[in-house]
């Protein structure tokens, strides 16, 4: 070996080895030291690439700075496992006898996540003679369960249902949301919030008719009134279970005054709307009229409503003057003039008998009292019987004429006017009455001889006959109205 190939391999080796092994000797007993060195330096590199076999698969470069340097001089022969790295999460090691590096052989490492997410895998890891850990870990992003879907609505996520994912309910129009509108996955793994659904809290629509306002027409009192039945409408499914009409129905007579009509809806959920509109009815009026003094009125309809018609009549003894009916107008004003009860004015200086009875038609009912002379029996008790009882023949309407005597001394009477002779003959002879007897005739309002007595007859007789003819029966009631009778 040349010296110069010495140097060469002493200047590769360490220092130490310089001093001792590469110094030039000579003779034998150097080329024995020589050799011996020799084998000392292929020891030591033998040394150094077990070293060197014993860092593979650990992750780390001995050399990387002089620490690592100083701890491979150290731990050159202990083992170490690669360096624990846990995304999202961090591992807390201790070393068995406080070595510097935490992951020499023995160490044991204690693994958590971060908040959000959960460990997959052990909790702990130790570094095995293998150079390899116990096992292997995952931190992995905490994930909530599927939110279930509100009947009528749904729901919009951010990234998901992982760990701090914002979920937004939202419902279909018509429904309200009940619950939590947004929820967040939170680190329990649970949604936080109150479960949402949605329900239909808005009341079905309904649009009644405006105000109906009508007339009533000529001679009544009430008007049919029409109109659309209001349809409503449900905002959420569209569906009404219910329609409930308060009030009369459309196509009804309506009396006077205000009417309110009322429509309610349900909807299925229970929700109900509510519209009201009011029919006005209206009757045109006239003044109200009243019964002239001595007299009677009677009113069709509602006494003063448009087309009404009111007749005027007289109680006895008196006679109408004006019209005898009046009608209310359109224009609110009554017909005709206004009627009075005045005294009846009998005109006992008339030609013929048929005009001294015209002048009753209608007006009067006659009892005829026919006697040959005024001392006869029975007129003298007729005229007794008669003469209390005078309130109940004017009720009745009734004027007592009397026959009295034969003629040419024969004398009439209506209470204290006296007949001509001869006007009293011809109203014997018109209605044929004996002359030389007793006798009584009863006619009517339209001059019909209704009934005759040879004797005399009691008021009771008289009335009971009186009460039974056709138009005194509307007299008597008229008169019960106004409270009319005998005392």
């Amino acid at each position: 070996m040349s010296p110069s190939r010495s140097s060469s391999s002493c200047s590769s080796s360490s220092s130490s080895f310089s001093s001792s092994c590469c110094s030039p000797g000579a003779g034998r007993a150097a080329v024995r030291s020589m050799g011996s060195c020799w084998l000392r330096l292929a020891a030591l590199l033998a040394l150094g690439a077990r070293a060197s076999l014993e860092y593979e698969g650990s992750g780390y470069a001995p050399l990387e700075d002089d620490e690592d340097v100083y701890a491979r001089s150290r731990y050159k022969e202990t083992p170490w496992c690669s360096p624990i790295k846990v995304k999202h999460g961090y591992a807390n090691c201790r070393t068995p006898q406080g070595e510097y590096y935490k992951n020499v052989l023995g160490t044991r490492c204690d693994i958590r996540c971060q908040k959000g997410y959960e460990l997959h895998g052990p909790h702990q890891l130790i570094c095995q003679s293998s150079k390899r850990w116990s096992g292997k870990v995952l931190c992995k992003q905490k994930r909530c369960p599927t939110l279930s879907m509100p009947t009528n609505g749904g729901f919009k996520c951010l990234d998901g249902a992982y760990f701090g994912s914002r979920c937004e309910y939202y419902c279909s129009p018509g429904y309200q949301l009940k619950g939590d509108r947004i929820v967040t996955c939170m680190d329990s793994k649970a949604w936080s919030g109150r479960p949402a659904a949605c329900v239909d809290t808005e009341p079905p629509r309904i649009q009644c008719p405006s105000v109906k306002e009508k007339s009533a027409e000529p001679n009544k009192l009430t008007v049919r009134v029409f109109w659309d039945t209001p349809e409503g409408r449900d905002t959420a499914d569209g569906i009404l279970t219910d329609v409930i009409l308060k009030g009369l129905p459309p196509g009804s007579h309506f009396p006077e005054g205000d009417h309110k009509i009322q429509y309610t809806v349900y909807d299925r959920a229970e929700n109900k709307g509510t519209c009201k509109f009011l029919v006005k009815v209206r009757v045109r009026r006239c003044v109200k009229l009243n019964a002239p003094d001595n007299g009677y009125i009677k009113c069709s309809g509602d006494g003063n409503n448009y087309g009404a018609t009111c007749e005027f009549s007289c109680i006895g003894g008196y006679e109408l003057q004006g019209s005898p009916a009046r009608v209310c107008q359109y224009n609110l004003g009554w017909s005709g003039v206004e009627p009075t009860c005045a005294p009846m004015n009998i005109n006992v200086n008339v030609r013929t008998a048929a005009a001294l009875l015209d002048q009753f038609y209608e007006k009067r009912r006659l009892l005829i009292i026919s006697t040959p002379t005024a001392a006869n029996f029975f007129y003298r008790m007729q005229l007794g019987m008669l003469q209390p009882a005078q309130c109940g023949l004017d009720l009745r309407h009734v004027t007592v004429v009397e026959l009295v005597g034969v003629f040419p001394t024969l004398i009439g009477r209506i209470g204290v006017k006296l007949l001509p002779p001869s006007l009293a003959l011809q109203l014997r002879l018109l209605l044929r009455i004996p002359h030389y007897s007793f006798n009584i005739v009863v006619m009517d309002k339209h001059g019909m001889d209704k009934e005759r007595y040879p004797f005399p007859a009691t008021p009771a007789e008289l009335f009971a006959l009186i009460d039974k003819f056709p138009l005194r029966k509307d007299e008597m009631k008229l008169q019960a109205e106004i409270g009319q009778s005998c005392p």
